[in-house]
Order: C-alpha cells, then sequence, then structure tokens
C-alpha cells in the first residue's frame, strides 16, 4: 500500500491554509508596524526633550546677561572706587578732611559762622 498524497496532509477545519508567502507578509507587517511605532515614540520623546532644552537654554542666556550687566556694573565701581583711592592720597583731601571733621584751620584764614 503506498500512501496517498491525500492522507499525508492534515484536516484543516474547513479553513483554507495560507501560503507560506502570504504568511511571512503578515508576519514582515506586524514588525514593521512595531518598529514604526517605536521610531514614532523615540521622535516625540526626542521633541519633548528639546523643546525643554530650548527653554532652559532660554533661561540660560538671561541669566548670562544678567551676570555680564553685574560684571559691568561691578567694574564700573571698582574705577570708581580706584579714582577715590588716588584722591584720598592727595592734599586737597586731607585739607578738606581737616576742615570738616577736625575744624582745623590755616592760621591766616578766617572763618564767619552763620547766625540763626
Amino acid at each position: 500500500m503506498a500512501a496517498s498524497p491525500k492522507g499525508n496532509r492534515k484536516k484543516s477545519n474547513g479553513r483554507k491554509r495560507k501560503p507560506e508567502f502570504l504568511r511571512s507578509r503578515n508576519e514582515n507587517r506586524f514588525g514593521l508596524t512595531i518598529v514604526t511605532i517605536a521610531i514614532v515614540i523615540m521622535v516625540v520623546a526626542v521633541g519633548v526633550h528639546s523643546y525643554s532644552l530650548r527653554e532652559k537654554e532660554q533661561k540660560y542666556a538671561a541669566r548670562e546677561n544678567e551676570l555680564e550687566q553685574l560684571i559691568e556694573q561691578e567694574n564700573a565701581r571698582t574705577d570708581e572706587l580706584k579714582e577715590l583711592e588716588t584722591y584720598t592720597k592727595t592734599k586737597k583731601y586731607a585739607e578738606e578732611v581737616a576742615k570738616d571733621k577736625l575744624g582745623l584751620v590755616y592760621d591766616n584764614e578766617i572763618i564767619f559762622k552763620e547766625t540763626d
């Protein structure tokens, strides 16, 4: 008895069996869909992260401008203090302090005081 080709086949329970090339296409579509969804999720995540980085960059740029203005103010103040330092070493400054704070005068000076 020779086995017939029909005897080796499994019963399909009323369904048609898909050929192998059609099954692989569906599997490829499913894999492609999964990969596409993963890529979309990654693009959205990168977009959100880049937006937050832009906000941080703007904050840092504003802070940098503020600090540069403070540096300019401090440099101007330093220049004023240097000018004051050189002025305090002059004879004119010493005379002003002696007159204003100590009430000293030269021997030949006449002082007029205001009456109420």
